[in-house]
Parts: C-alpha cells; sequence; structure tokens
C-alpha cells in the first residue's frame, strides 16, 4: 500500500468468546479503509496450555514494539489456577488509566428505562488502592493495605481532565472517601484539586463516593468524566453499564499506559456460548473506536461508531441475547452496510 501509513496493532484472540468477536471486530476495523497490519498473538488458556506462560515473553515483546493492541477477554479462575492476566498486562505494561465510556444505544432498555441519552465516562486509576494486592493475616485477622502515592494520582488527574478537553467534556467529578480515608483518599483529591487549577475551562466537582455513586445511578445525565481510584472505578463501571444497557456485555474499555495502550471489551469470556458463534461483538467493537481514536484515526473511528448505533437504531439485526437470532458475523456485517 504505497504512500498509506500501516498502524501496527497486535490483537489477542483470548479465551471464550473471544476468537469469535476479534475476527469480528477485525472484520469491521479494516472495512473502514484504516491501513492495520494485524500481529496475532496469544495469551491466555491457550498460551498457558502450549507454552506454560499464560503471557508469554513473545507477546510481550510484540506489544511493547508496537505500542497498541485489541485484546479478547481472557479467563481468571476462580481461587486456583494461574495470576489474572489481565492484572499481570496492567502491571507489566504500566496501565495507569483505565476508560470506560458509558454512551446509550438506540432500542437498548438500560435500568433506568425513561432516561435521556447517557454519554459519561469513567476513568479509574489503575495501579494503586486497595487493588495493589498486599494483603496478609495475622491469627485471625486479615489485613489489606491501600496505597496512594503523588505521582500516580497527579498523573490520572491530568488524564482524566485531557481526555476531557480532548473529547469535548465539559465536566471532571472525583469521587473519594476523604472524610474517612483522609490520608490516601485525601490525597488523591488534593491532587486533582490542583490539576482542575489547570484546567480553568472545565468543571471540577468533588463527591463523597457513596453519595455519588448513588447520584450517578439516578442521574447519569448529570455527569461527563468521573475520576476515582481503583476500587470505587470498579464498581462504579459495572454500575453505568446496567444503567445504560442492563449488562456489562456492551461495554468498551481502552487501558493507557505512557509507552502502551490495550483495548478490550469489559465483559468476560462466555464459555457457555463459545464456538456458537452468537456472541454480541458490540463492547469489543467499541473498543475498536477507541483504538481508532488512538491511533488519531478520528473519522474512521467516528464512522465506525456512528454505523454501530445505526444498526441498534434500525433493530433489525440483533444477537440472541437482545431478543434477535443474528450471529457475530452477521452483526459485523451489518455494521459494515451501515459505513458503506
Amino acid at each position: 500500500m504505497d504512500g498509506v501509513y500501516m498502524h501496527r496493532v497486535v490483537i489477542i484472540p483470548g479465551d471464550g468468546i473471544g476468537p469469535e468477536i476479534t475476527t469480528a471486530t477485525r472484520r469491521v476495523v479494516d472495512a473502514t479503509g484504516v491501513a492495520i497490519d494485524w500481529l496475532e498473538k496469544p495469551a491466555g488458556e491457550d498460551a498457558f496450555a502450549n507454552f506454560q506462560n499464560p503471557l508469554p515473553k513473545d507477546t510481550i515483546a510484540a506489544i511493547k514494539d508496537a505500542g497498541v493492541a485489541l485484546k479478547g477477554p481472557l479467563t481468571t479462575h476462580v481461587g486456583r489456577g494461574y495470576r489474572s492476566v489481565n492484572v499481570l498486562i496492567r502491571k507489566t505494561f504500566g496501565l495507569y488509566a483505565n476508560v470506560r465510556p458509558v454512551k446509550s444505544l438506540p432500542n437498548v432498555v438500560g435500568a433506568l428505562a425513561n432516561d435521556p441519552k447517557i454519554d459519561l465516562v469513567v476513568v479509574r486509576e489503575n495501579t494503586e488502592g486497595l487493588y495493589i494486592g498486599r494483603e496478609r493475616r495475622e491469627g485471625d485477622t486479615a489485613i489489606a493495605e491501600k496505597v496512594t502515592t503523588k505521582r500516580a494520582s497527579r498523573r490520572i488527574a491530568i488524564f482524566a481532565f485531557e481526555y476531557a478537553r480532548r473529547y469535548g467534556y465539559q465536566k471532571v467529578t472525583t469521587l473519594h472517601k476523604g472524610n474517612i480515608l483522609k490520608l490516601t483518599d485525601g490525597l488523591f483529591l488534593e491532587q486533582a484539586q490542583r490539576t482542575a487549577e489547570r484546567y480553568t475551562d472545565i468543571e471540577h466537582q468533588d463527591m463523597i463516593a457513596d453519595i455519588g455513586m448513588a447520584s450517578i445511578a439516578v442521574w447519569p445525565t448529570d455527569y461527563d468524566v468521573i475520576l476515582t481510584q481503583n476500587l470505587n472505578g470498579d464498581y462504579l463501571s459495572d454500575i453505568t453499564a446496567l444503567i445504560a444497557w442492563l449488562s456489562v456485555g456492551l461495554g468498551p474499555s481502552g487501558q493507557y499506559g505512557k509507552h502502551v495502550a490495550i483495548f478490550e471489551a469489559i465483559h468476560g469470556t462466555a464459555p457457555s456460548i463459545a464456538g456458537k458463534g452468537v456472541a454480541n461483538p458490540t463492547g469489543l467493537l467499541r473498543s475498536a473506536v477507541l483504538l481508532l481514536r488512538h491511533l488519531n484515526e478520528d473519522d474512521a473511528a467516528n464512522r465506525m461508531d456512528r454505523a454501530i448505533e445505526r444498526v441498534y437504531e434500525k433493530g433489525s439485526v440483533r444477537t440472541g441475547e437482545l431478543g434477535g437470532s443474528a450471529t457475530t458475523i452477521e452483526f459485523a456485517d451489518a455494521v459494515i452496510a451501515e459505513m458503506k
């Protein structure tokens, strides 16, 4: 393709329904006309079976070299097996910002059936807080450490305000429990407030996390970008997904570090329907929209985003969990048709 810049993107098929939805998503992205050199690499159960490592060194090297990846869902066993590959990926590549846009889809009824269109973004600090995993037992007592640093708090706050500015959001809301956790959440809030002083074009407010989440659940359209630490962001991502779609299955995400960004749907591997070709690829398709924006292919991203919305608006092509009978590939082809 002489004269056309080609992006290199690592694609990880993943486990369960992962290979099906990554194939469908790749098909749609290619149809945008953006030149991408896809490099398929393993991770998860197949990688462990073949290489005794759920995140092989070759996969790590490929992602570092490309700087961007599209990832299918990976299995996380409960109480057994290898450590979470998702957590390992975050730590390996320093993915400090977990971004989860929550945008309504036409003809998809969420928990707030009569609510107007929702368009908010959860920006979650991805490396600290309770999720740092420092736990210990002292006799009959279990203790978990919560770690908050000035550097990471400032870094994620800057990311949230820059994200709001780039995509035209007017307000950043910081959720915290600084009233109780005065040192850890207090430091996080302090850095958010200091960062806000540099962004006079964007409104900033802070809210105690519990009442804040309750308010977001009832009045989601009052919010734009929501800045949180790890645990609160995990809770809020699922809450907002149910509000908008009554499911986490339609949600996209992007995880960003200094040198690497990885995009994935927020749902799991859905082993009960794996291999049947009926999985809804919307979550990964919308994650690919974020990927295209990260590559500064905004025109293609906007065309793909609008095409997904038009498929839902027309309503004739729907997968099984939404009352239709379309296969994964049929849904992808419907999106492609709307881009032509």
